[in-house]
């Protein structure tokens, strides 16, 4: 039998386990406490930051058994809702000792719990259909919620049918719409939810929770193989573990940076730092060398731009206001911050907005191209010529 995967093994099972969205888990521990729960909620964010895992963590404990029979006695003000969301959600039925609402949401079969992909589930007979199956009474629970995912995806029409549903919802049932495109949601339906943003995870908050499962998992982990895994997940907490679980797959006793690097192909601070003091310096041997050094390394040269122009746009913004620092050391990390910061000092503005523009246009370049790094090597030679 196959492994499960970090992500789905270690998905949070109570509010608490939620990382880096303290405003979103405090608004509905005290909805829930103090009885004000929505009929419908959008959750609105990236890729990888919690909604659905919330999503569902809102319909176990809105239909827990336990947890009604304390609520009743917590709901008497908001203090005491929140003493009571500091410590008592974390003791209601735990997986071992759990109602029969929790046990069913714990195996992920509840039969009062429907999940729709919007992806693939996008036009008016499937919304027809759940309009259909919302007038019927819970199975199970007090509540029949319903999870739509990347809501964003269906069609007008789906939307106009999703609309009238959400005005006049039957009292047993609760909707979450999950989306990581909140422009391409009707007003109107927006209009109808209670919105919550989610927010990127910061470097720290993603290492932490690597540094966590690694432990657990008896794995040994340097401090700068997960710093360079947290930073490439680009806020997304999903995305790491995947990145993390991929890397124990080729070394599960003791992963290092190298380890890292390697087996993602991932381009380390200490490569784009060289590589960025050869255009800043001039010195195109230098800087085709180290072009050169990154394709026999097995980098991809789309990769190496990606994280080449990210890396450029912070040294630009760092070029123009050094205050941003504190806000890039807490998304990329110290060293990362420190290394911008010291190229800002060497680059004007009117260079770097030049550097990014042509390695922009060489990405664009790179598909018709014979050769790969070609478009890359040419910049660079433009660049440093002029």
């Amino acid at each position: 039998m196959a492994n499960q995967v970090l992500y789905r093994k270690y998905r949070p099972s109570t509010f608490a386990e939620i990382v880096g969205q303290e405003h979103v888990v405090r608004t509905l521990t005290n909805a829930l406490l103090l009885d004000k729960v929505a009929h419908a909620y959008l959750f609105n964010g990236p890729r990888g930051t919690g909604k659905t895992t919330t999503a569902r963590l809102l319909a176990r404990y809105l239909n827990c058994a336990v947890l009604s029979a304390k609520r009743s006695e917590a709901m008497i003000t908001r203090a005491s809702a929140e003493a009571f969301s500091e410590g008592g959600f974390q003791s209601v039925c735990s997986k071992e000792n759990a109602c029969i609402n929790c046990s069913s949401f714990f195996l992920g079969n509840h039969p009062d719990l429907i999940e729709i992909d919007a992806a693939s589930n996008r036009g008016i007979d499937e919304i027809r259909a759940l309009k259909e199956g919302i007038r019927f009474s819970p199975v199970q629970a007090p509540f029949k919620f319903f999870i739509v995912d990347e809501v964003h995806m269906l069609t007008k029409e789906a939307f106009n049918a999703l609309l009238k549903t959400l005005e006049e919802p039957p009292k047993h049932a609760i909707f979450v719409l999950a989306t990581t495109e909140i422009h391409k949601v009707p007003a109107t339906v927006i209009s109808r939810c209670q919105r919550f943003d989610f927010r990127r995870l910061n470097l720290d908050e993603i290492k932490n929770r690597l540094s966590s499962i690694a432990q657990q998992e008896k794995v040994a982990a340097d401090d700068e193989a997960l710093e360079l895994i947290a930073s490439y997940a680009d806020g997304s907490q999903r995305d790491a573990e995947s990145l993390l679980d991929q890397v124990m797959a080729f070394n599960d006793r003791h992963i290092t940076l190298a380890d890292v690097a390697s087996v993602l192909g991932l381009i380390g601070l200490p490569f784009i730092r060289s590589f960025v003091d050869a255009l800043a310096l001039k010195n195109a041997p230098r800087a085709l060398s180290l072009v050169g050094e990154a394709i026999e390394g097995g980098y991809d040269v789309e990769q190496f731009l990606k994280v080449l122009i990210s890396y450029l746009r912070d040294v630009l913004l760092l070029a123009i206001n050094p205050q941003v620092i504190e806000y890039i050391a807490k998304r990329s990390g110290n060293d990362y911050a420190q290394a911008a910061l010291a190229h800002a000092q060497m680059l004007q503005p009117n260079i770097l907005t030049g550097l990014i523009e042509r390695f922009l246009e060489a990405g664009k370049q790179i598909k018709y191209s014979p050769s790969p790094q070609l478009p890359l090597e040419v910049a660079v030679v433009e660049l440093l010529s002029s």
